[in-house]
């Protein structure tokens, strides 16, 4: 049975879901959501921290690992790595029937390594020819040193899902990588139509940092107009400023320096948006998946938003060749004071550490269980 997921999909945004999860993948969940129309899926820190502490689906395999005197840092690698394989080999026919644009299932190098270039590379280098599947995407995250790596890893052949970005130009730095990434790898006489990236932007979390601010100023105004212009704004700074990224996006895979490298058989690297979950209660729960529909682009999400969407969403362009509105949003965001680089900017750092603290947290709870079972 088609589903909007699988509208979705013919439009041409393809729809992913944003956790990973053993029992997803044990109790056949995964595949009845591919069923649906999932045609990806993302893991981080956050995700398998959560998933570690809420039950016990990893409860036996620690009780096991434990016991053969393993440290939490391995159980850690032994545990993610083994879902991501599983997921792997269940989106493999995804993979492979849509000739290697989707079914990709994303791991996160160690957060830690966000400021570090070179561990970064030797941390990618080892998951991927660890896990050995075609349709593994490291994540690495849009840090200046980041960027390196991910150029070095594109020239290698590996799969890159570049994370964290928030800023237009994260997303510039991100695709000349990217572009840089196919060219060396050509030059390499490396099979190009085989490499794969996305480029992840994190939509929700720019809304809330701006409409924070935005309602200090309300609150602060006596002017009942410029109140109102003010509550006008709230809500609108991170579509303007995917719709943005977007058109970043369009200009640069028009250009022929890509269509050289795309006539040997490159493909674009997609935009991803990514934090499609609503935090605001008075926003609609489908608000970041329904004003982000485009061409060419993937939509990573949460599974209460992927239902919210499959109840009552619909599939049509919410992404037009005309961004002098969104334009008008950034600049009024300007001449209040509010400078979306430098939100998106803390972001980037607020993000990483969030990682960090998940990861931080993941293995601490791997270190209570291990003990408890020894």
């Amino acid at each position: 049975m088609k589903t909007l997921l699988h509208q979705l999909y013919e439009f041409g945004q393809s729809p992913w879901l944003d956790y990973i999860s053993r029992k997803i993948v044990e109790t056949g969940h995964l595949q009845k959501m591919i069923d649906n129309g999932i045609v990806g899926v993302t893991s981080n820190p956050t995700i398998f921290d959560r998933a570690v502490q809420a039950g016990q689906d990893y409860d036996s395999i620690i009780r096991d690992l434990a016991k053969k005197g393993k440290s939490k840092e391995e159980i850690y690698d032994i545990i993610t790595i083994r879902d991501i394989e599983e997921a792997c080999d269940i989106f493999l026919p995804v993979y492979q029937q849509s000739d290697n644009k989707d079914g990709y299932v994303s791991l996160e190098v160690n957060p830690k390594l966000a400021h570090d270039t070179d561990g970064t590379i030797q941390e990618a280098e080892r998951l991927f020819q660890l896990i050995n599947r075609p349709n593994l995407m490291i994540k690495v995250p849009a840090t200046e040193e980041g960027f390196p790596a991910i150029e070095a890893l594109l020239s290698q052949g590996i799969n890159v899902n570049v994370t964290l970005i928030f800023s237009r130009e994260q997303y510039i730095k991100s695709a000349r990588a990217y572009l840089n990434g196919i060219e060396k790898a050509h030059l390499k006489r490396k099979d190009i139509s085989k490499i794969s990236s996305v480029a992840s932007i994190f939509v929700s979390r720019v809304d809330s940092a701006i409409d924070s601010i935005l309602e200090k100023q309300m609150n602060q105004e006596d002017s009942p107009m410029r109140k109102s212009e003010l509550k006008e704004i709230l809500g609108k700074a991170a579509i303007a400023n995917g719709n943005l990224i977007y058109q970043e996006y369009k200009a640069i895979y028009s250009l022929g320096s890509f269509q050289e490298l795309a006539g040997e058989g490159a493909a674009v690297q997609r935009v991803l948006w990514a934090s499609t979950s609503t935090k605001n209660p008075h926003y609609s729960d489908i608000k970041y998946v329904q004003e982000l529909i485009a061409p060419d682009t993937v939509n990573t999400m949460p599974e209460e938003t992927i239902e919210a969407f499959l109840d009552h969403g619909n599939v049509e362009n919410a992404i037009t060749e005309d961004s002098s509105r969104d334009q008008l949003i950034i600049s009024y965001l300007d001449d209040r004071g509010i400078l979306i680089d430098q939100v998106c900017q803390q972001l980037l750092i607020d993000g990483v550490k969030k990682f960090i603290d998940s990861y931080e947290s993941l293995l601490q709870s791997i270190e209570q269980k291990r003990k408890l079972f020894q």
